[in-house]
């Protein structure tokens, strides 16, 4: 068993590029930030762990590990690695520690996700980010590329099953309604028109097929780090604060599945299958599993992965929230919303909270700590205990699921 001690994530509203800092400034920032939120010291981790995507690409920076040990002086000689899975990179990051920690080797990591993305124009990102599809052998047709693959998955749904666009639209609105709530997010003070959440093509332009531009997730700057520790470090932090252990959230069950790299291939391999993409729901499935969840009822929010609004409506039938191809039920009946009957990124999501790559599985696993503890604040589900994340790479490539509870 694994705890979750808390840490720290930076104002994904802010460009980097512009203020002058670059990924070792954000990354020194997060940390301290975390050390400061837990109250503990740098003498005190003992492992450390990056979640990176393409630091190479952005900024020709790679070997991320090696930013502990500028952090502070007590961090040279740490034992650290960077872990890269696209999207996921987070979410891998955070299992490489917690198995280090479930090994016997460490009693308390810090797990850092930070990503530098918009020192480039839009166009360039979206070039770099495309180092995680089948390089060469898809979406060569395409300017903006994920855009263009999860437009193709929306099409999928609709081929399949049937496809409104308004309850895309609903989606959108929903997480930008949330990331108001969220003082750390990156469309916080956005304001919208009526036209906004509608296919009117100057208020919300197309970007790639039926992908407009606020079904988007965020192009973002930022980093996230949490803290990890065995029970017995979690133990002796409890006591030293005077809280009950069982206060303090644990990773209850993890979920951690790949698929071929193609899209195209997935897609083939799912034809006439419940599922879309299999591999998504035996992660979900695997993480419940080893939380001994039976019941998607027993879960008091999800923060998924929505860097489309086509990517959380597919998240919506994984997640068992309805029957597959039936997500737009959930849409219009409120299921999904703050006060629904599972509120999905209470957070904003990738959507209205941001999309920093590497650093969104750290940051889900961060609010699921949040929302478990009472103190998510303006965003935070009312009794949260039980908290599921979703976190996928590539066109689910890779897919990292948590149970996160008290």
């Amino acid at each position: 068993m694994v705890y979750i001690l808390g840490g720290a994530q930076t104002d994904f509203a802010r460009n980097w590029a512009r203020e002058g800092v670059d990924l070792a400034s954000g990354f020194s920032d997060v940390v301290l930030a975390g050390l400061e939120a837990t109250g503990l010291e740098p003498k005190d981790v003992e492992c450390g762990h990056v979640g990176n995507f393409v630091a190479e690409l952005f900024a020709g920076q790679g070997l991320l590990g090696g930013f502990f040990g500028l952090v502070h002086p007590d961090f040279d000689g740490l034992p650290t690695a960077r872990h890269e899975a696209a999207c996921a990179s987070g979410g891998v990051a955070i299992l490489a520690a917690a198995a280090e920690i479930e090994a016997g080797r460490y009693d308390l990591a810090c797990v850092v996700g930070i990503e530098l993305m918009r020192n480039v124009s839009g166009l360039v990102a979206a070039q770099n980010l495309g180092a995680a599809a089948y390089v060469g052998k898809e979406f060569e047709d395409a300017t903006y590329l994920w855009p263009r693959a999860f437009s193709d998955l929306g099409e999928e749904y609709e081929r399949r099953y049937g496809l409104n666009h308004a309850h895309l639209a609903r989606i959108a609105e929903i997480n930008f309604a949330n990331g108001r709530r969220n003082p750390n997010a990156q469309t916080r003070s956005w304001r919208f028109t009526p036209e906004s959440f509608t296919a009117d093509d100057a208020a919300n332009p197309v970007i790639e097929g039926m992908i407009r531009k606020l079904d988007c997730g965020q192009v973002t700057d930022g980093a996230a780090a949490i803290f990890l520790a065995s029970p017995a470090r979690a133990a002796d932090y409890a006591k030293a604060r005077g809280i009950a252990l069982d206060s303090l959230p644990r990773i209850k069950g993890w979920g951690h599945r790949s698929a071929p790299i193609s899209y195209a291939r997935k897609i083939h391999d799912s034809e006439g299958r419940g599922y879309v993409f299999p591999q998504v729901r035996r992660a979900i499935e695997d993480a419940r599993r080893r939380a001994g969840i039976a019941d998607i009822a027993q879960l008091d929010a999800v923060e998924t992965h929505d860097c489309f609004t086509t990517t959380e409506y597919m998240a919506i039938d994984h997640l068992g929230l309805t029957a597959p191809g039936e997500a737009w039920k959930a849409v219009e009946d409120g299921s999904i919303e703050m006060g629904g009957r599972l509120p999905i990124n209470p957070s904003g999501g990738l959507i209205g909270l941001g999309h920093p790559v590497g650093a969104t599985g750290v940051r889900m696993a961060l609010d699921a700590f949040r929302q478990t503890t009472g103190t998510a604040g303006d965003y935070q589900v009312e009794g949260a205990k039980t908290v599921q994340t979703l976190n996928i790479g590539g066109s689910t490539t890779t897919t990292v699921s948590l149970v996160i509870g008290v």
